[in-house]
């Protein structure tokens, strides 16, 4: 879905996009644009990170997010739980201004895993309890053994020390960390560039789960374009801080732009 009703990207995004309602979006952009807080040496305003950038995301989709590196992937997505601040009225959620949504009320409602998974101290049990803890929940023992499973991960990790934990397992300890906040939307950068083929095929599976079985909206950012058509729904190519196409995953070859075109090709 595009920047008006007339945009034919938006027509072309109900199509074929399994049985979501795509009535409403999840998360609508409009017109996000961010500059570099760093001025040009010749005292020139900097170049734009992104430039008017538009786009819908339908609820209980995968949406995949690929460019070159240094075309605002990870700032447009940065901006959907407000990591960095976009003006008003430029991502809504639900309808709703998220400048208008308490900050952490927001990142409750839409979680974000990182490239790099951060542990805490103690067990796994404990990381998957800790946001539930400072809302002052507690979460039971098969509580935290669902969202494991949830992560694909082994009910018998939920004793170890996270500290003795791969790359890969503590990727997925994060991840049901984050969904013990029974986020809406899940937001992911890059979550398995650091990870083997196992580890990567674990989290895609865990995520595609997590899409057909809570309608989970996600918004992952991939360095690969074979990840983003094993598992999203809709593909948006970023060029340049803009989205210059929105097409189903396997109809990449059929992108126009030039850049994104020899982008895919390279890649």
């Amino acid at each position: 879905m595009g920047t008006t009703t007339e945009d034919p990207l938006h027509h072309h995004l109900l199509l074929n996009v399994d049985a979501a309602d795509t009535t409403r979006p999840k998360l609508s952009i409009r017109n996000l644009t961010k500059h570099s807080d760093n001025t040009n040496d010749d005292g020139s305003p900097p170049a734009p990170i992104l430039s008017g950038v538009s786009l819908d995301v339908p609820r209980g989709l995968i949406v995949g997010i690929l460019g070159p590196s240094g075309s605002g992937k990870s700032t447009v997505l940065r901006a959907l739980n407000r990591l960095w601040e976009p003006p008003p009225g430029t991502v809504m959620l639900d309808g709703r201004d998220i400048c208008d949504v308490d900050v952490l009320c927001l990142r409750r409602r839409v979680g974000m895993l990182f490239q790099l998974p951060a542990i805490f101290e103690g067990t796994v049990a404990d990381n998957v309890k800790y946001g539930p803890k400072l809302q002052g929940k507690k979460l039971s023992d098969s509580e935290v053994l669902n969202l494991l499973s949830q992560a694909d991960l082994e009910p018998s990790l939920a004793s170890r020390n996270a500290s003795e934990l791969s790359v890969g397992q503590a990727q997925r300890v994060a991840l049901a960390r984050t969904l013990a906040n029974e986020p809406e939307v899940l937001l992911l950068d890059e979550p398995t560039s650091a990870l083997d083929p196992i580890s990567t095929q674990n989290i895609e599976d865990a995520l595609v789960k997590l899409k057909k079985a809570r309608g989970m909206t996600i918004v992952i950012v991939s360095h690969s374009v074979k990840q983003i058509q094993r598992i999203a729904n809709l593909v948006c190519l970023l060029v340049d801080g803009q989205i210059v196409e929105v097409l189903e995953p396997g109809r990449l070859s059929e992108a126009d732009h030039p850049m994104a075109r020899r982008f895919l090709e390279l890649s």
